[in-house]
């Protein structure tokens, strides 16, 4: 579950060669500001539920913060400059779909950071037009018919706490509601418009699929998952001959594994399982090839493989996470990102004849030398109960322990994220200047089975503070880190734990610094966005119910213990927060201040959870430098 998300350089060691016999020292490593870092360009690719390519092949959909905002953009699929398809100046926009048989596209945007989604079409003439008008709307676009005439939007423009299935005619836009929901999350259509998978949360550990046939008589959802006990659910993707749904249990072990429905038989089969959970599953237009990923140790394996179980080899590439995989429309060419902890995702097509692939992308910043960055390595240790905690690590290239450097914990978003290697532009940019990092998978992160993800069930602001904790014990362990000068940063739910670590073990780490983080539960958990309502309960269960669990809500809020705060904060909020509330953080200042002790607050008015615009991004890296530098170094 993952109510409150948040966002993910090692210094070359050149040797100097002194004479024959001299000992060997690390050059200076060469610092970048947070703007050379930002300066990078993300590139995404467009929805797993839409056509990645042009109806030409020629060219492929996409989103890129290129010009300091997310826009959707065309690339090239012989190589060159991306051409845009958006121009918006302030508001995110994210590539959807190419419409079958021309070149409309479907995106999505929200405003300000407000998480109300609408779609949107752009005309081949370049005129949009909102296809889910409302103010308190918030839609997203699910799937294409296998026709191309029809094309499918989730809207709770009927019920705020509710998702419904619209069908959009390809045409003229004329529409239909196809699924009035009632309390379920929606986790697909077949292609053949007839079936949709849905999910029904009730615990964190426990959750049922449904399954509504459209061209039933009565069209009610059927029970797909009777068991005993906890297992959980959820939905992959339907087939694309629309056969079967390829659905995640957990049923069988520790980890989610890919099992097949057979729409018509009923029959169940196991078709994906592994040592780690799998991430996902998807098909190429005709299903001639299937795409699946395991979560191995807070890194991505992927396979695509044939209808014969062969699977394809992609040369010409370079070592690092392969995702985002989208088909053109006649499956001879395949499109996806590469990425790893010193380069951020870029994007490579390959011949699916010989697996050759071409970069079309340098997503780096060219003023920022690679092998200055460093690579991230996993480590694990013993938490305060024995048990082991696994975690990223990146070690500054001029810490040694004759040189030990200041640290910092990294806590992921959640309750139930997990940090994951990859390039990030925040913690590469404190790793450049010096700072190492660690950022925590406590108990409670997904990614590691479920047993470790409920250790912390109605547990927050306890055994995984006592975790965070127990990680400065670690970080103190290496002889490349500074004992006395370790500090905590963390996002969403990881904000949290800043403000919690800070109140509740006020001795434990010389500063913090919390993004967004919740510091009021009693709060936060009555005033969670109205389309959470299918996550309610789960949510309360992991949490607890604030009308029965309000005393130990108010017990783990930092905000009502902000007395005991004595080290230094820093304190950074979007204005337009839905599910974290400026309020929160405007409160947990005022507290802190009131304490005499030094507290820096920066309020960024165009953002939400999470923030989307470049110079934020940049504004708020070097916020963070600023304070440590001043605070702990």
């Amino acid at each position: 579950m993952g109510y409150l998300k948040a966002s993910a350089i090692s210094l070359a060691s050149t040797c100097l060669a002194l004479g024959a016999a001299s000992a060997q020292a690390p050059a200076e490593p060469v610092r970048y500001s947070a703007e050379a870092f930002y300066d990078t360009t993300s590139f995404v690719m467009a929805s797993p539920a839409g056509y990645g390519f042009s109806a030409d092949g020629q060219a492929i959909l996409i989103s890129s913060d290129n010009s300091g905002v997310f826009n959707t953009y065309a690339l090239p699929v012989a190589g060159g400059t991306p051409v845009a398809i958006t121009n918006s100046p302030d508001n995110a926009t994210f590539a959807a779909s190419y419409f079958p048989k021309d070149d409309r596209v479907l995106f999505t945007a929200d405003k300000g950071g407000n998480e109300l989604d609408h779609v949107y079409v752009r005309a081949a003439d370049g005129t949009v037009r909102d296809l889910t008008p409302g103010e308190k709307v918030k839609a997203d676009f699910i799937g294409w018919s296998a026709d191309g005439e029809t094309f499918w939007v989730t809207s709770n423009e009927r019920n705020p706490q509710m998702f419904d299935i619209y069908a959009y005619d390809t045409d003229d836009y004329e529409r239909r509601i196809v699924f009035q929901n009632d309390g379920y999350n929606v986790g697909g259509i077949s292609r053949d418009g007839r079936y949709v998978a849905l999910v029904k949360e009730r615990t964190s550990s426990d959750n049922d699929l449904h399954l509504v046939d459209l061209k039933a008589a009565s069209p009610e959802p059927k029970h797909l998952t009777p068991h005993e006990g906890n297992v959980s659910y959820g939905v992959y993707d339907f087939t694309p001959d629309s056969r079967a749904l390829v659905y995640a249990t957990n049923e069988a072990g520790e980890w989610n594994q890919a099992w097949r429905y057979d729409l018509a038989t009923g029959e169940k089969k196991s078709a994906i399982e592994g040592d780690w959970d799998v991430m996902y599953v998807s098909f190429s237009p005709s299903g001639r090839y299937r795409v699946s990923a395991l979560n191995n140790d807070a890194a991505t394996d992927l396979t695509i493989q044939d209808r014969e179980g062969k699977a394809l080899t992609l040369t010409g590439i370079p070592d690092g996470d392969i995702g985002g995989v989208r088909f053109n429309r006649d499956e001879t060419m395949v499109a996806f990102t590469v990425a790893a902890d010193t380069s951020p995702a870029d994007i490579f097509v390959a011949d699916l004849a010989t697996g050759k692939a071409r970069r079309l992308t340098t997503a780096l910043n060219p003023d920022i030398d690679e092998n200055q960055l460093v690579e991230a390595t996993v480590a694990r240790f013993k938490s305060y109960d024995g048990l082991e905690v696994p975690g990223v690590l990146y070690k500054p290239r001029e810490a040694s322990a004759s040189n030990p450097v200041p640290a910092l914990v990294w806590v992921h978003g959640g309750p139930g994220g997990q940090s994951r290697r990859g390039y990030s532009a925040t913690i590469q940019h404190l790793v450049n200047h010096g700072y190492a990092v660690y950022a925590i998978n406590n108990r409670g992160s997904s990614g590691y089975g479920k047993t470790f993800f409920h250790l912390d069930d109605k547990k927050h602001g306890d055994v995984d503070l006592k975790d965070v904790v127990a990680s400065k014990g670690y970080l103190q362990s290496l002889d490349w880190v500074s004992d006395d000068d370790i500090g905590i940063i963390g996002g969403s739910y990881g904000g949290y734990m800043v403000a919690a670590a800070l109140a509740f073990e006020p001795q434990a780490f010389e500063l913090g610094i919390d993004i967004f983080g919740v510091t009021n539960w009693v709060r936060t958990l009555e005033s969670i966005p109205p389309w959470w309502a299918a996550f309610r309960e789960a949510l309360y269960d992991e949490m607890g119910d604030p009308a029965t669990d309000a005393e130990r809500h108010r017990a783990i809020s930092p905000l009502f213990h902000a007395k005991n705060i004595v080290k230094p904060l820093l304190v950074i909020q979007g204005a337009n927060d839905p599910r974290v509330l400026k309020v929160e953080s405007d409160e947990l200042v005022a507290a802190v201040k009131a304490n005499d002790v030094p507290v820096e607050y920066v309020v960024f008015p165009d953002e939400g959870h999470g923030f989307l615009r470049k110079q934020n991004r940049i504004d708020a890296s070097e916020a963070y430098l600023k304070f440590l530098n001043a605070q702990l170094r």
